[in-house]
């Protein structure tokens, strides 16, 4: 039963018509662009779009300042670890030159020592 509706080229010409009549139609039906609702709706989109670029610009600037106080926060840190890495190395090469001196004494002591006893 495809065959029950008959679909020849005048129906499928008047079909197209009506449908370029139709987006005619429509297309005229449009407001003009001077239209006072017509900028009213514009100038409300315009008003919005605004509004959400302002919001957008200071999430992004209090981003950008979340960021700089975090890597404010990170260089503190590191620059205080820094300066006790140094501090420990300075305490750690003045103990072991304090060591060496005491070695080297006892060394010098018992030098003297073994020098006296072979004097006599």
């Amino acid at each position: 039963m495809a065959f029950a509706k008959r679909n020849d080229f005048n129906d499928r010409r008047e079909t197209a018509q009506s449908a370029r009549q139709a987006m005619l139609e429509r297309f005229k039906a449009r407001p003009p662009a001077d239209d006072p609702e017509l900028l009213a709706k514009q100038a409300e989109r315009a008003a919005v779009a605004e509004a959400r670029e302002k919001r957008r610009a200071e999430r992004e600037a209090i981003r950008k300042a979340e960021e700089e106080r975090i890597a404010a926060e990170k260089l503190a840190t590191e620059l205080a670890e820094l300066q006790r890495k140094e501090e420990d190395a300075r305490r750690r090469a003045e103990a072991e030159a304090l060591q060496d001196a005491a070695r080297k004494a006892q060394r010098d002591l018992r030098y003297a020592t073994r020098k006296s006893k072979k004097r006599r």
